[in-house]
């Protein structure tokens, strides 16, 4: 039976973005800690102060903790909680881009650069132009065109925002009115700035139509991933309040893409968080859970588990508590 594995026991580390590096398996989590705040919609206990990076010479090698690579406090526009991150690669440079409240409490898109895939990472003095909200997942195409796809709603602000603004009144959709999109957008050739401005990612279902935000079960809520499987686009996601991994498929990187199904059932935990990567010819998803905590949804651990295809490209669903 295909049988999830903890990476690291050490310490509690979660939503964990995974990559292939130097021929071994880089993960780049958040750092969960007791920050002692109630636990609350906008996530103010999840206070998260610095990254670490991980590394694994293949799916089953221990863990290699390289240390912390990047600090709030050296984050010239840093207000408060760190959270989530994603790195790529151009031109032998290590791009991180990362979620972060400025001075002011709005959530922006930071980059840091590192000369290693194990860092350290240096800052940019101030976050990416234009940017907002959550979940940075950096995508290299086979084009050699580099894409950002972020968002997350509650606590990571996309509900605020219409048109790349934020707009008053800032609610959430009626359940009959179309969901709030993740977003996507195409980065400058210095990988510092946003080449264009972020375009809604549409989620269609089978009919063609978009996502309702009653769909509680399909729509995006955070957690945006992306991949390529057999040339075609798979973006994967967190449903958020009804606790799934899903994922849906395109035929370019803006979409739109039409809802496939589930990757991961519930996990122990409020959040659920992945990534997917393939490395030496399998194909592994990468997630969190909080068994190890005893189930406090702030203190979250990383694991790993083979992930599969059918003969038709659809993923195989994973159960989150029993494998």
């Amino acid at each position: 039976m295909n049988k999830s594995r903890y990476l690291f026991a050490g310490d509690y580390m979660a939503d964990p973005s995974a990559h292939v590096f130097e021929n071994k398996i880089y993960i780049y989590p958040s750092h969960d800690r007791e920050s002692g705040m109630p636990e609350n919609d906008n996530g103010d206990h999840f206070d998260m102060q610095d990254y670490h990076v991980f590394s694994l010479e293949d799916s089953h090698a221990e863990v290699v903790d390289h240390g912390k690579v990047l600090d709030l406090k050296d984050i010239p526009w840093a207000g408060r909680q760190l959270w989530d991150s994603d790195v790529t690669e151009k031109d032998g440079k290590y791009y991180m881009y990362f979620s972060m409240k400025d001075k002011n409490d709005i959530f922006r898109l930071g980059v840091a650069i590192a000369d290693h895939p194990y860092g350290p990472f240096v800052p940019q003095d101030n976050p990416i132009k234009g940017s907002y909200s959550i979940d940075p997942c950096a995508f290299k195409d086979e084009d050699g065109t580099y894409y950002l796809y972020f968002g997350g709603i509650w606590g990571g602000q996309l509900q605020f925002y219409r048109n790349n603004k934020i707009v008053s009144p800032n609610e959430l959709p009626q359940p009959d009115e179309p969901a709030l999109s993740p977003k996507v957008v195409r980065m400058s050739a210095d990988m510092l700035e946003f080449a264009e401005q972020p375009r809604d990612l549409v989620i269609l279902d089978k009919d063609g139509k978009p996502l309702k935000h009653g769909d509680t079960e399909k729509r995006f809520f955070e957690a945006s991933w992306m991949h390529k499987y057999q040339d075609k686009y798979y973006f994967s996601y967190s449903t958020g309040d009804s606790h799934l991994i899903c994922y849906a498929t395109g035929d370019n990187p803006y979409g739109p893409f039409t809802y496939q199904g589930v990757i991961l059932s519930p996990v122990v935990g409020w959040t659920t968080h992945h990534s997917i990567l393939k490395f030496k010819d399998k194909w592994y998803l990468f997630y969190h859970d909080s068994v190890p905590s005893g189930g406090k949804t702030w203190l979250r651990s990383m694991k790993v588990i083979e992930l599969e295809y059918d003969e038709n490209g659809c993923i195989k669903p994973i159960d989150g508590l029993t494998s």
